[in-house]
């Protein structure tokens, strides 16, 4: 069975490519070991995507490679 963290106290964090703003963003919750939680920064109290942390490491490494 897998356990859903709880997240009421997850310290959430912007990408350093964001512009400052509210809009148009994701955010991680780190200190989650084994996977990564994402949530969209206009809704905050909204769903949360969980992802392991390797396919999160390997989609961040994939944005890179195209950026």
């Amino acid at each position: 069975m897998k356990r859903i963290p709880d997240l009421s106290a997850a310290l959430w964090r912007k990408s350093s490519y964001s512009d400052g703003g509210q809009t148009n963003c994701v955010e991680v919750a780190d200190g989650h070991p084994g996977i990564v939680p994402v949530r969209d920064s206009k809704v905050p109290a909204g769903q949360v995507l969980l992802f392991a942390a390797s396919s999160w490491s390997a989609f961040v490494h994939g944005v890179k490679e195209t950026a």
